[in-house]
């Protein structure tokens, strides 16, 4: 199971520079990755709130081998076209260590759908979230696009350059536990973020469930599946790589997280 780092980019997170210096000290305590949350605004008393491609584009510039990306990123407020294009050039930014994380996102935190006048029903926001999948997955093949959805169009237009990584950029979607439509989503792409979990059986559950969309829907099982366990810091992760999780993220709470917590995290070390 590879060990990353789930950090909320607030406050005295909200530093590019400073993020970036954790990172690459990360990355020399044998982390293998670091992610980044996706927000506009939080609820008081956060006051600044970094915006996440600056964010890692710094991570990317600071690092070499870790895996980076945001998580987790409300599609649905942001127009694909223009993260098509973002992702790709931090894909070859970071020659190739960026995935993309991707969910429905939520207003009950930070009202950042409600003050900025977003889509705030969630259903036609899943329908948007699976129109700018389907056009992301197109785009980074380099091949010129024609989309015609609901919410977006797009007429013969080839978006260059391409990822380095081949097919495209891996793609991670957030499921909470007992939701059906958002598994059927996550089995469309390339990894799991369970959400909400309270027990590492909930996540066994998850995977058995996941594994039976991906066979249904005619994926290759033999093909790499990332499968998500984001945790407190003092939660024991055992008991959920037994469950199947493939990576293990240190989650560090919204209010209060500071350099000295985070530095406290990555000099104690990946391992058991």
């Amino acid at each position: 199971m590879r060990s990353g780092l789930f950090l909320p980019i607030f406050d005295e997170l909200a530093d590019p520079a400073t993020v970036a210096r954790l990172s690459a000290e990360a990355e020399e305590a044998g982390w293998n990755g670091v992610f980044v949350w996706d927000h506009l605004r939080w609820r008081e008393p956060v006051v600044d709130v970094a915006d996440p491609w600056i964010t890692l584009a710094a991570i990317a510039t600071a690092t070499k081998t870790i895996r980076l990306g945001p998580m987790i990123t409300p599609l649905a407020r942001r127009r694909p076209v223009k993260v098509a294009k973002e992702t790709a050039t931090l894909d070859r930014l970071s020659h190739g260590r960026l995935t993309f994380g991707v969910g429905l996102g939520s207003d009950r935190f930070g009202e950042e759908f409600s003050r900025t006048g977003e889509e705030l029903d969630e259903r036609r926001r899943a329908r948007m979230l699976d129109e700018a999948l389907e056009i992301l997955v197109a785009a980074w093949s380099g091949e010129p696009l024609t989309y015609r959805g609901e919410f977006y169009n797009i007429y013969g237009t080839r978006f260059g350059p391409r990822p380095v990584q081949d097919p495209g950029v891996p793609v991670w979607v957030a499921a909470s536990y007992g939701k059906t439509r958002p598994l059927q989503r996550a089995a469309r792409h390339d990894g799991l973020i369970p959400i909400n979990l309270e027990h590492p059986d909930q996540l066994a559950e998850m995977v058995a469930d996941v594994r039976t969309l991906r066979q249904g829907a005619g994926k290759d099982l033999t093909v790499p599946y990332d499968i998500v366990a984001a945790l407190p810091a003092q939660v024991d992760p055992a008991p959920y790589s037994a469950a199947g999780a493939t990576w293990w993220l240190v989650e560090f709470p919204w209010q209060g997280s500071s350099v000295d917590q985070v530095r406290s995290v990555i000099r104690n070390g990946p391992g058991p």
